[in-house]
């Protein structure tokens, strides 16, 4: 039974001290705790008395950002190299220690031990002011993870992670699987793709919404996955911000057409590619990067999109000021809605499910039907049957 051996008592440094005497893994142990007033130092004494006898006491040093560094090693036995990539890159934001071990990291110096949920708290709404409501909803996921699992091996008695919980802002709708553009919209930045000044990122942009290919997808296409003849790309690899790999899953790796005016654009691509760096080997990047032994920079075509849309809407800005009249803007577009609009376009004209499924690189049909499920639902209200319509004589061909 934890006892307190003696009160405070004042130190020559000014403070107060408290020694116990306590179990600690079926060993007596002495501990001394401080306070700067003997009210503090007594206090702390008996909290540490309760965690005692409560089973919930350690002096285990290892701390947050040491754990996750542990936990990401076991993990890559059990998960592909492109989603451990993910866990570093989303913890990271929480524990920027891991990505830079000279960076301040509030919380990942903290000892497992001493995490506490108003620490968790401060630490969310700090992203909340950074990063956007989906991304902070992950962080939060990782981090509730990592203390599980450190609840499981009982280095900690509760998971400080738990109790947090993240809403969106009022008025905030939620987050959609993405944002399918409308055919005015694909019309205008199809022009814009065509006149943008990097042949590279403005074709990688166009097989994402022409062909539904994943950003990574796109970019780990080599000159071996195109068949210019037939009008046939073969999806083999992806490739990340860190490194090369397989499609995401089996069924992402497929042969997909691609539609006559892309191809059009990538057999002028070709003789581009090839007065620039030559005949291609098989091997060789569609989209070369500054070293053409690597692939473009996986942010090359985000931050191409994003000027593409702020020229557009300067455009158009400029042309309503002229006119007199307020501008219609492009919206906010990401990377990831040229892909989602392939998809939507290809169900709004009557693609069948399965269909969509495979030219996505989806694992199965329920994937794509919850993702486009909105689609679907609006589509089956235009199936009505009126009874009387059986009765119509029908027209002969």
């Amino acid at each position: 039974m934890p006892r307190l051996t003696n009160k405070p008592r004042k130190r020559k440094d000014g403070r107060y001290e408290v020694r116990l005497s306590i179990l600690e893994d079926g060993r007596k142990v002495r501990i001394s705790v401080y306070g700067a007033t003997a009210a503090e130092a007594d206090q702390k004494a008996r909290d540490l008395k309760t965690r005692a006898e409560r089973g919930q006491f350690s002096r285990d040093r290892t701390t947050v950002a040491g754990f996750a560094e542990s936990w990401l090693s076991r993990k890559k036995k059990e998960v592909r190299p492109n989603t451990l990539d993910a866990y570093r890159r989303e913890l990271s934001l929480a524990l920027p220690s891991l990505k830079d071990p000279k960076a301040f990291d509030e919380l990942g110096s903290r000892k497992l031990q001493e995490v506490r949920p108003v620490h968790v708290r401060a630490l969310i709404d700090d992203l909340m002011s950074r990063y956007s409501l989906r991304t902070v909803r992950w962080v939060r996921q990782k981090l509730h993870t990592l203390f599980e699992e450190a609840l499981n091996l009982e280095l900690i008695h509760r998971n400080p992670v738990s109790p947090i919980k993240i809403k969106a802002p009022r008025g905030e709708a939620k987050a959609k699987a993405g944002r399918a553009l409308e055919p005015h919209e694909v019309q205008a930045l199809l022009a814009a793709l065509d006149s943008h000044k990097d042949p590279r990122t403005a074709l990688a942009l166009r097989l994402m919404l022409a062909c539904g290919l994943r950003l990574g997808e796109a970019l780990g296409l080599q000159w071996g996955d195109i068949d210019l003849e037939e009008g046939m790309l073969s999806v083999r690899r992806t490739y990340s911000a860190y490194r090369m790999g397989p499609p995401k899953t089996p069924t992402s790796a497929r042969t997909v057409p691609i539609p006559h005016a892309t191809l059009e654009r990538l057999r002028a691509y070709r003789l581009w590619y090839v007065e620039r760096l030559g005949e291609p080997q098989a091997g060789a990047w569609v989209f070369p990067g500054n070293d053409p032994s690597k692939p473009l920079d996986y942010n090359a075509p985000g931050h191409a999109l994003k000027r593409i849309i702020e020229a557009i809407n300067a455009k158009r800005q400029k042309e309503a000021e002229k006119a007199g009249g307020e501008p219609v803007l492009f919206p906010h577009t990401r990377v990831h809605d040229l892909r989602h609009s392939f998809g939507s376009h290809l169900l709004a004209n009557g693609a069948p499910l399965e269909l969509v499924s495979e030219r996505m690189g989806h694992a199965d049909a329920n994937i794509t039907l919850g993702v486009y499920r909105h689609l679907l639902q609006h589509e089956r209200k235009g199936w009505v049957l009126d009874p009387e319509d059986l009765t119509q004589p029908s027209a002969k061909a």
